[in-house]
């Protein structure tokens, strides 16, 4: 017993620690395989990227011609690097919390302006959108954790859904497909340049696309689920029918779409409970889809939400992974900042936590199945299909090894150790 206590005094220490910094490379003792960090290096930059002429929404009024502006996007990327002798892993992220009058320190693994590692090149590209209002570090775990793997990943500033930008709610509505299609299009100009740093380095024919919550929302209507034509005239919706542009009933929409996102992977997506897609819309995708949930999730809703976009989504090959439980930041934001936590206001503190889960504990479990389905999806490794073909439940797991063989009677969801698969649901449908 008194072995037991220090050992549990020991991890307890460690997690406070950990908390402490602001880690978002934290890989706990009890993830699943896929957690843990690849072997390439780090790098990260931040750039700029300006789509122009872009339709202002916010300036567009009704009965009026739409006001135009440039809308500028920061975007944070991570790639395999090389170092040089003096450069140790490790760099920090000042970052803006969900209270916009505080920042906090983010620690991660990354080393800032790293060059990239060309030998390897090109690698698939991930693109990550957040929801609203969030920013480019809300998953900034899965942007580090995926470029330790071999892929280029960049996460955006959505203009107008950030916490300190946090502008009418018809803004984000109806530039969050735009904007993750205009991210692609410039990473693939990047990547054309000759002499750019990341020159035939980012090869956007492999594209997957990760969206949390109204980054969701964009993302399924990327993959082809246009919405529904009896949302346009809403007051939900921009002015002067705008979100037709995104809608089914347009005969230009698909054509619009970029058959380069080869993926998806929506957490928590947002839009289903609010009547933005009919079974007919969703008919539309045939993009391969992950899709990550909490069934008590209260913002997307669950049944009437993540999980009806699932079942809907009739013609493509999807998964829905559900934490049994859990809310709607299931798997997506970084660990509460402790500059945040200090403050001591919970309405604040409530967007980085969830009453059941643990936040890193999350965050691990969605790495390790955003790794096995990038893997198998943009990288073509088959073998990565073997930690998604599980039992429905893993409660009902049956977890025998023996000298680190599985026994006969083994049934235990790949990857994971003894009892860490409880509370957890993977199910597949498969395209009609």
């Amino acid at each position: 017993m008194k072995k037991i206590l220090i050992s549990l005094l020991v991890f307890s220490f460690a997690a406070v620690v950990f908390a402490q910094e602001n880690r978002i490379d934290v890989v706990r003792t009890d993830a699943p395989e896929l957690a843990a960090f690849g072997d390439y290096a780090i790098g990260v930059r931040t750039i700029e990227a300006i789509a122009r002429n872009r339709i202002d929404i916010l300036n567009t009024f009704a009965g009026s011609e739409p006001a135009r502006y440039d809308r500028k996007l920061t975007l944070e990327l991570w790639y395999p690097a090389v170092l040089t002798a003096n450069q140790v892993p490790g760099t920090e992220y000042q970052t803006i919390t969900r209270n916009p009058q505080i920042m906090a320190t983010l620690k991660g693994s990354a080393v800032r302006d790293a060059d990239p590692l060309v030998s390897d090149g090109p690698y698939p590209l991930v693109i990550i959108s957040h929801g609203y209002p969030g920013n480019r570090y809300l998953m900034s775990h899965l942007g580090e954790n995926l470029a330790s793997k071999g892929y280029i990943v960049v996460s955006i500033d959505h203009t107008e859904s950030t916490y300190d930008d946090q502008q009418a709610f018809q803004s984000t509505l109806y530039n969050r497909p735009l904007d993750q299609r205009f991210v692609l299009n410039t990473l693939a100009n990047v990547s054309d340049q000759p002499g750019h740093p990341f020159s035939g380095l980012i090869d956007t024919d492999r594209t997957g696309i990760v969206g949390y919550s109204m980054g969701g929302y964009g993302l399924v209507n990327n993959l082809g689920g246009g919405y529904s034509d009896d949302i346009v005239g809403t007051e939900l919706a921009p002015v002067n029918g705008l979100l037709a542009e995104h809608a089914t009933g347009n005969p230009e929409y698909r054509d619009n779409l970029d058959y380069r996102i080869l993926a998806g992977f929506a957490v928590a997506p947002w839009g289903m409970n609010a009547g933005l897609w009919q079974e007919q819309d969703l008919a539309g995708i045939s993009v391969p889809t992950f899709y990550l949930a909490g069934d008590a999730d209260r913002v997307a809703g669950y049944e009437n939400g993540s999980r009806a976009i699932f079942t809907g989504a009739i013609n493509s090959d999807r998964y829905l992974l559900t934490f049994k439980n859990a809310g709607h930041n299931a798997g997506a934001p970084i660990p509460l900042p402790v500059e945040l936590q200090a403050a001591g206001d919970s309405r604040f503190a409530s967007h980085y936590t969830d009453p059941v889960w643990d936040t890193n504990r999350m965050n691990n479990i969605m790495d390790h199945f955003a790794t096995a389905w990038f893997d198998y999806h943009l990288k073509g490794n088959q073998e990565s299909l073997s930690f998604l073909e599980l039992l429905p439940d893993g409660a009902d797991g049956v977890y025998a090894v023996e000298n680190g063989q599985p026994a006969a009677t083994h049934t235990y969801w790949k990857g994971f150790g003894p009892g860490t698969a409880v509370g957890l649901k993977l199910e597949h449908m498969a395209a009609d």
